[in-house]
């Protein structure tokens, strides 16, 4: 660990730390490239779910006929919104040739199913958010454990040197501080990434359910004529 202080450069200093501090860096080295592999991964979900929802809300409000919207978003791969319209109208339409059934219990019904692919969607667009808010919590303290470890590992070292200069004191604690450099490189991106995310399913949970209830009138509008 006698490094020389002119040899400062961070894969040198990351190369010479103790085996703890180097464990410490690979574990938050994977995490980091697990986030940002989940965060554009997750940008690119929640970006299709808006333009996919912004797409259908104006075919919907267009005034295109009800039943030839249905059979056309059938035939493509639904994303949010269009796959709520759709469980909507495919229950609306089997509990309405029930016989005997009344049109609060349709409605009751339709609801239902509409709630529950809308907590599809967004389970599906909540998905992996878990795990960046858990990177950013954990990912600090991770990174401050291997500095302190290496600090511990340091000073341990100068013990048995009769005199401690800056010289050999500060390749040593720069070691130890790398790990906490890195622990802040993998969790200041999650928690921005997790802040942004939560906000824009926040967004769209809220036209989801917004749209429930117009769809909802709007059937209901509709079976009473």
């Amino acid at each position: 660990m006698n490094a020389p202080v002119e040899d400062m450069s961070i894969i040198s200093l990351v190369l010479q730390a103790s085996f703890v501090v180097q464990a410490v860096m690979a574990i938050l080295l994977i995490l980091s490239f697990l986030s940002w592999w989940y965060i554009f991964s997750k940008h690119f979900t929640i970006s299709t779910a808006k333009k996919k929802t912004d797409q259908f809300e104006e075919r919907f409000w267009s005034g295109s006929d009800i039943n030839a919207l249905y059979e056309q978003v059938r035939r493509e791969h639904g994303v949010g919104m269009e796959n709520i319209f759709q469980a909507g109208f495919a229950e609306f339409l089997k509990l309405r040739q029930k016989a005997g059934m009344e049109l609060s219990d349709v409605m009751e019904g339709t609801r239902r199913a509409m709630r529950a692919a809308c907590q599809r969607e967004l389970d599906y667009l909540d998905k992996h958010t878990s795990f960046l808010a858990s990177v950013g919590s954990v990912s600090p303290y991770i990174g401050l454990f291997g500095t302190v470890w290496g600090i511990m590992y340091a000073f341990k070292g100068l013990g048995n040197v009769g005199a401690a200069t800056l010289a050999t004191v500060a390749p040593h604690i720069a070691e130890a501080l790398v790990a906490t450099a890195i622990g802040l490189f993998a969790a200041i991106p999650a928690v921005v990434a997790y802040n942004r995310f939560a906000a824009d399913a926040d967004r769209l949970a809220n036209r989801f359910d917004t749209f429930i209830e117009e769809f909802s009138n709007i059937l209901q509008r509709q079976s009473v004529r």
